[in-house]
């Protein structure tokens, strides 16, 4: 008779970590320790010049403005006068991020079984293009990170217990505070909400009678318009009308120096104002800029700040108007070689930690930014295609057509959804070519593509061999249209398979 082998230590402690009640704690450990990990390396926050304006209209040393969003300026301040710290937003959204990937690995275990699986998902957070702006403290991000912790609430919400109704609910008003921050953060965060919305709602209630949606959909909107009016009444932000910015792309891009003069007069803009469209057309045509005319070639006057272009948004609407309509083919192909550019020429995978003129919050240790740079410019060299928009938005359309017919075939459907409308609301504004536009997409990306592996994988295998059925697979409600019952979980009402 063989002896039996002697169990390792080590696989002793495995085994034990890996016991049906301990593995959520485990994962969470895991999860708090590259949290912690994450934020020491960007500690205390690196910034770019978008971020030193916000910093200090935060500390309160120049006024707050609408050109970069007002609430993020608030929770900074807020966040200052908490911790004394500047470097807190910086550790807030490595905070955030950590949390929802713990709490998506979590559920993920728990309906899968697949140890690896949930591994997986807290992996994300370490990916080159994922961790390259974990700490950079910029809209893009804290959009991406409130919208992935709203699809984090939905998977908590397809497994809730069916008497869970009160749960539900709270689930829903915090799931709308998340995706209203996003969208505050980021105005063109609203075609990338809805969908990650949609999914919240259909977690909650898999088939929602048309009073279900009625009230989410009211305490969506009622959300955002409360959080939008406290907002503006608290910081007061100076109006700097930023979307002039796009016209005056248009603009100078589109129509020649003679039409652009011709137009500024028939807009009847002051004598200044036409020299200095003149001017901008003149300087940007020849350099082949193609887009940020205001920063690369308007004559600006730093005196008057952010300011400037807005008090000229009116005449610039007018030109718009009365030009662009009848320059359309010259218009299509300008906004499609700069989206192309953007899709195909990206850049900006990487912003150092160090910059001048960042009030109170000093730099980041030198040893630290060199660990992060080798590691993410080294893999955009290797891997390039992580960082460019063209592969994300295949990503997304494949996504979107085909997610699989596994238990997160929906999920996968939804995040494919938001990051196509995302990417496509750049056409007719993207202002450059920064790898940021793409962030979200890039992370719902990388999400999805692992839920539908691991969807294959536990339609392949058994599932967990130790999961109660309670676990594996909650008894379904019967579900009338409009009633206010609980329902079951989508996979088992067969909505996933449908998606």
């Amino acid at each position: 008779m063989t002896p039996e082998r002697p169990v390792r230590p080590i696989s002793r402690m495995w085994s034990n970590l890996s016991d049906r009640p301990l593995w959520p704690w485990g994962l969470a450990a895991i999860a708090a320790f590259c949290g912690w990990g994450t934020a020491m390396l960007f500690s205390p926050g690196y910034l770019s010049l978008d971020s030193v304006d916000q910093l200090q209209q935060a500390l309160g040393k120049t006024p707050v403005t609408d050109w970069h969003p007002p609430v993020m300026a608030l929770l900074w301040r807020a966040l200052i006068d908490v911790t004394g710290s500047p470097g807190a937003m910086a550790a807030l959204q490595s905070a955030v991020l950590w949390a929802a990937l713990w709490v998506i690995a979590w559920r993920v275990w728990a309906r899968t079984g697949k140890r690896g699986g949930s591994l997986a998902i807290l992996a994300i957070g370490l990916a080159p293009h994922i961790i390259t702006f974990t700490g950079v403290v910029w809209k893009d991000v804290q959009m991406a990170f409130a919208l992935l912790a709203a699809c984090a609430i939905a998977f908590v919400a397809r497994d809730l217990p069916a008497d869970r109704t009160v749960t539900r609910w709270l689930l829903l008003a915090l799931g709308a505070i998340l995706i209203t921050y996003a969208i505050l953060a980021r105005k063109n965060a609203l075609l990338a909400g809805i969908p990650v919305f949609y999914l919240l709602v259909r977690s909650l209630w898999p088939t929602p009678g048309r009073r279900k949606w009625l009230i989410s959909v009211g305490a969506l909107i009622a959300t955002a318009a409360v959080a939008s009016g406290v907002v503006s009444a608290v910081a007061k932000p100076l109006e700097t009308r930023q979307f002039s910015q796009i016209l005056l792309d248009d603009l100078v891009h589109v129509l020649t120096v003679k039409e652009v003069r011709a137009a500024a007069g028939k807009a009847a803009t002051s004598p200044d104002f036409q020299e200095a469209m003149v001017t901008t057309t003149k300087r940007c045509q020849p350099e082949k800029n193609l887009s940020d005319a205001y920063w690369r070639c308007y004559p600006r006057d730093t005196s008057l700040g952010l300011t400037e272009l807005g008090r000229h948004a009116d005449e610039l609407t007018d030109m718009w108007i009365s030009e662009i309509p009848s320059h359309l083919p010259e218009y299509a192909q300008y906004r499609l070689q700069v989206f192309s550019k953007v899709m195909f020429q990206g850049r900006y995978t990487y912003q150092d930690g160090t910059i001048a003129n960042a009030p109170g919050i000093g730099e980041p240790v030198e040893r630290r930014t060199q660990i992060l740079k080798y590691y993410v410019v080294g893999m955009g060299d290797d891997l390039p295609w992580l960082f460019a928009g063209w592969f994300w938005l295949a990503v997304a359309l494949t996504l979107t057509f085909k997610p699989g017919r596994g238990q997160y075939a929906m999920p996968v459907r939804v995040l494919g959804i938001s990051s196509a409308l995302y990417i496509a609301g750049y056409v007719p504004t993207v202002p450059a070519g920064d790898f940021r536009y793409f962030y979200w997409p890039a992370l719902a990306g990388t999400l999805a593509l692992l839920l539908v592996w691991l969807g294959r994988k536990a339609a392949t295998g058994s599932g967990r061999a130790d999961a109660t059925p309670a676990e594996a697979a909650p008894a379904p409600l019967r579900k009338r249209d409009g009633d206010d019952t609980a329902s079951a979980p989508a996979e088992l009402s067969g909505a996933d398979a449908r998606s």
